[in-house]
């Protein structure tokens, strides 16, 4: 384990399933390696026009406004919903969906979802994804680690061995031993 405090920002969408592969990856590793991971959702189409994911990331940035220990869980089912189910889920039903599925009340996700077009939701998107274009992005996922006072960004889902190394970790592969036996 290295030296503390390690902190690891993932900017993701949940219409990339690249950014699917390294959000269940890091997961898997956050605490084998101990670090600190910041989900950051972050509009693709504002770094690759026409997306289309909009209301999505823009539901996944209030609930990590106003329900931080739900992100995660919303977060993947989305990613089920839209790559392992093809389901829509630009559809307000599929939002909601996701998020009942993940343990939000049905009234909840409802009022949450009615505020995704607030000024404070869309602002904190448009910030966070100007964050990640300021790191160098120009696709997702991006993952930013932050290493003794120096900052290393690395595009894609496929860099987890570079960033094992970088934090001085053993890479276990995708689904290291502590993870399998947990499922």
């Amino acid at each position: 384990m290295g030296p503390l405090p390690r902190t690891l920002e993932l900017f993701y969408d949940v219409l990339s399933p690249y950014s699917w592969l390294a959000f269940e990856v890091l997961c898997r590793y956050k605490n084998i390696w101990n670090v600190s991971l910041q989900l950051r959702p972050t509009l693709i189409a504002g770094i690759m026009k026409d997306s289309g994911s909009l209301t999505a990331m823009r539901f996944l940035t209030i609930v990590k406004l106003e329900h931080p220990e739900l992100l995660e869980k919303v977060s993947r089912e989305l990613w089920m919903r839209v790559w392992s189910r093809d389901e829509d889920i630009t559809e307000p039903q599929s939002i909601l969906a996701a998020a009942e599925k993940a343990g939000m009340s049905t009234g909840r996700a409802r009022e949450l979802l009615e505020r995704v077009s607030t000024p404070q939701v869309k602002n904190q998107l448009k910030e966070t994804t100007d964050a990640a274009c300021k790191y160098g992005a120009f696709g997702l996922p991006v993952t930013v680690a932050h290493l003794d006072d120096e900052t290393y960004m690395l595009f894609g889902s496929d860099r987890m061995e570079l960033l094992a190394h970088l934090l001085g970790e053993k890479w276990m592969g995708p689904v290291p031993p502590a993870a399998t036996a947990r499922l």
